[in-house]
């Protein structure tokens, strides 16, 4: 995990933030998770919010006016410092500077999700039965996961080892973690998958 801190940290430090792309950057990144990602979130005013690696806000700024409360957590110091300067007027928001996989919320969510982060998490089983234990009855957990293969996020000074997300286990996690995929789509870049967690009668 350290290398990967180390990168984003760097990013910031090489000015690399998506909150303050030109619009062309801004459209190349919604090919992982555009509108219809967002809408999958089936958000109101009434809804809490979980963004699993939520980097310097490029989708919470989106996310946070249509949510009642917003968590971000991310493993990247810097990268949350700047999230938190991205997201200023906005009176809703949490942000964590942690690892998702061990840290203990106190909360719970309505909607819990993750673009281009899960490369980054080994046991993604241990992670999707930890979002069913976070999530509300009836919540929703939406997922883009990058359609590269690669193992390595390779930026020509550094490579960062990652672990490639594939859809078919993925959706084999969701059902073994007691959720229920309920749409599934593909972007340009992109495999998302939306599932349900069942309400307790």
């Amino acid at each position: 995990m350290k290398d990967v801190i180390e990168h984003y940290d760097k990013l910031i430090d090489e000015n690399n933030d998506p909150v303050h792309d030109p619009e062309p950057l801004r459209a190349y990144m919604n090919k992982w998770d555009g509108e219809k990602f967002i809408e999958s979130m089936r958000l109101d005013k009434r809804k809490s919010v979980l963004e699993i690696g939520v980097g310097t806000g490029r989708l919470a700024i989106k996310v946070a006016p249509l949510c009642q409360r917003f968590t971000g957590i991310d493993v990247s110091p810097k990268t949350i410092a700047r999230a938190s300067e991205n997201l200023s007027s906005y009176q809703n928001i949490e942000l964590v500077c942690d690892d998702f996989t061990s840290f203990l919320f106190n909360d719970r969510f309505d909607v819990i999700y993750s673009s281009l982060t899960f490369m980054h998490i080994k046991d993604k089983l241990s992670a999707i039965k930890k979002i069913t234990a976070l999530l509300n009855n009836d919540g929703l957990f939406v997922l883009s996961i990058d359609k590269n293969q690669n193992d390595f996020i390779d930026m020509g000074t550094r490579k960062i080892k990652i672990y490639p997300d594939n859809p078919t286990d993925i959706c084999n996690y969701i059902s073994e973690a007691k959720l229920k995929l309920i749409v599934r789509f593909e972007t340009e870049h992109a495999y998302v998958m939306v599932s349900k967690k069942a309400s307790l009668v």
